[in-house]
C-alpha cells in the first residue's frame, strides 16, 4: 500500500495530478483544493496518499497536502453512502479543522455546500463524525449561556425529530425514538446525540 509520494509535479488536470516518482509517473486523485495547491510542474511536492482498490477500477490513489486531511477522507468514507467523490467534495469546501468545528456546532448547512452532499447525507455526516478526532487543532464548540438549559433540549429533541422525518421515519415512530433517547441520555442532549440514539434504536 502506497502512503506517502515525494516526487515532481509532471502535470495537473482537473481532477488528478501525475507526480514522477524516480522516473515512474503515479497518477492521484485529488480535490480541487489540492489541485490549486499544488506548485507547478517541474517542482518536488508530497502528498499523503490513500489507497484503494476495488474490482471495478483497480488501483487508485488519493492525495493531500496534510496528513490530517487524508485521516478525514478515511473518517468520512466510512460513513454509509460517502464515496471519494463526496468526501473529496466535503473537503474542497472544509478544511479538517473546519469540518471538526461543523460537526461540534452541528451545522448540516456548512456540510451540505460539498458538491453531491445534501441534506439528508449532510445530517448523517454530521451524526457519525460526533466524537472523532477528525482535526490536529483546537475546535471551536458551542457553549451554553446561563439559564440556558430547557428550551435548548427542548428544541434538540424537536430537531431530531423533524431529521428522522427527513430520513423518512414515520412522525409517531421519530417522536418515540427520541423520546427513548433523550431518557437514555438527559434533557441536556444535544440533537446530534439524539440522532444517532434514535438510529441504532430504530436499526439504521
Amino acid at each position: 500500500m502506497i502512503g506517502r509520494l515525494r516526487g515532481l509535479v509532471a502535470e495537473v488536470g482537473e481532477e488528478d495530478a501525475l507526480i514522477d516518482v524516480g522516473g515512474v509517473g503515479y497518477v492521484v486523485r485529488c480535490g480541487g483544493k489540492t489541485l490549486s495547491r499544488l506548485p507547478a510542474p517541474g517542482d518536488e511536492t508530497l502528498l499523503h496518499v490513500e489507497t484503494q482498490w476495488s474490482e471495478a477500477t483497480g488501483m487508485r490513489l488519493y492525495g493531500f497536502l496534510a496528513r490530517e486531511e487524508r485521516r478525514a477522507f478515511v473518517l468520512l468514507q466510512a460513513i454509509q453512502g460517502v464515496g471519494p467523490k463526496a468526501a473529496l467534495g466535503v473537503l474542497d469546501v472544509l478544511s479538517p479543522a473546519e469540518l471538526a468545528s461543523a460537526v461540534a456546532r452541528e451545522d448540516k448547512a456548512a456540510v451540505a455546500r460539498a458538491n453531491g452532499v445534501g441534506p439528508k447525507l449532510a445530517l448523517r455526516i454530521i451524526v457519525e463524525l460526533k466524537g472523532k478526532p477528525i482535526s490536529d487543532g483546537p475546535v471551536a464548540t458551542p457553549h451554553a449561556g446561563a439559564g440556558a438549559s430547557a428550551q435548548p433540549a427542548a428544541s434538540a429533541a424537536g430537531e431530531a425529530v423533524a431529521a428522522l422525518m427527513g430520513l423518512g421515519v414515520a412522525e409517531i415512530t421519530a417522536r418515540r425514538v427520541v423520546d427513548q433517547a433523550v431518557l437514555r441520555l438527559g434533557d441536556a442532549a444535544g440533537e446530534a446525540a439524539l440522532i444517532k440514539a434514535a438510529l441504532q434504536e430504530l436499526g439504521r
